[in-house]
């Protein structure tokens, strides 16, 4: 073949390639999206996820639907995204629990996150609180390392399990601050909260929300937030970094697609998710469960998942829980 016709095939064949990536990125999706989310309606990642499906919809011109699939800490939930197929048509709206501390917790997953998923975005994230009973002399963070230390062993905290971003969070507190608080276990924050405001726990840890009613009451106090930085709803709350320096861990919630989704896909997604996370009926949402939304790019996803593997790879083993 002569040069000119090698030159010609090549320019017709990169057109074709152009026009069926052009082609497949206008018909996406074809059909009904599924947003798989790992626990029950009325979660965080419930509630994102419900936020988001209308805006979803809207753009994309294609009913988003919520397939609620409780159970296992997610690790059904993320199998069966791993295994769908790569074309889009599945979203996996996880948390840190799948992502970042499962891998830590079980010996042998079903899935493994960089292998298995592909981020698309860092949707929102939501501080935690620590709080104490309002009868205990302790105002901040130095107070209650004082405090703990006078008496190892005696004050108590509540966390929604273990295993849990709350347990995980407070062990790299107590190792941060030196002091020996015994930890109760709970599940989820719907018991650990009643439980802590029945006087069985010192502490609690959990996020805004469930524990607004009580500190405005003066039945509860804050005492730190685990954000790098103090949030702009709560200004006059410590963050533990102040204490601590570095110290950061947060809920935070993002959507993964099966591994192999076309890059197109991956990115109409993301900057569809980013747009969502901007109307005001999902930042009214957000805002209600205490959440602040991000909407990041899928590189920017990845870095952060990234920087959690290795964070509560060392947390877990500073909260002493050994892999099942």
């Amino acid at each position: 073949m002569n040069p000119r016709r090698r030159t010609a095939c090549i320019l017709a064949g990169l057109a074709l390639l152009g026009s069926a990536i052009s082609i497949h990125a206008q018909t996406y999706p074809t059909r009904p999206v599924r947003m798989i989310v790992p626990y029950a309606p009325g979660g965080a990642p419930d509630v994102l996820a419900r936020s988001l499906s209308p805006s979803l919809s809207d753009t994309f011109k294609q009913q988003f639907i919520v397939e609620n699939r409780p159970g296992a800490g997610g690790i059904g939930a993320a199998e069966a995204v791993a295994h769908s197929s790569a074309d889009g048509q599945v979203l996996f709206f996880s948390d840190i629990q799948q992502l970042a501390i499962n891998p830590y917790l079980f010996a042998k997953l079903p899935y493994e996150v960089a292998r298995d998923f592909t981020p698309v975005a860092l949707a929102a994230t939501i501080p935690l609180y620590v709080a104490v009973q309002s009868s205990l002399n302790v105002h901040n963070l130095a107070e209650l390392a004082a405090l703990a230390k006078a008496k190892p062993g005696v004050l108590t905290y509540g966390s929604s399990g273990i295993g849990s971003i709350h347990h995980i969070t407070m062990e790299s507190l107590k190792n941060g601050l030196g002091i020996d608080i015994v930890h109760v276990p709970y599940k989820g924050s719907g018991q650990s909260i009643p439980a802590f405001m029945g006087g069985e726990t010192s502490l609690v840890i959990a996020a805004y929300p469930a524990l607004e009613q009580y500190v405005k009451t003066g039945k509860a106090r804050f005492i730190a937030v685990t954000t790098l930085d103090r949030p702009t709803m709560t200004p006059d709350v410590p963050a533990v970094s102040e204490t601590i320096p570095g110290f950061d861990f947060s809920s935070e919630m993002g959507i993964v697609v099966p591994a192999g989704t076309p890059a197109t896909i991956v990115n109409q997604l993301s900057s569809a998710l980013a747009a969502a996370l901007k109307h005001p009926d999902a930042v009214q949402r957000l805002k209600a469960m205490g959440a602040t939304p991000i909407g990041s790019t899928p590189e920017g996803y990845a870095s952060n998942i990234r920087t959690n593997l290795e964070k509560f790879g060392k947390a877990v083993k500073l909260a002493g829980i050994t892999p099942n």
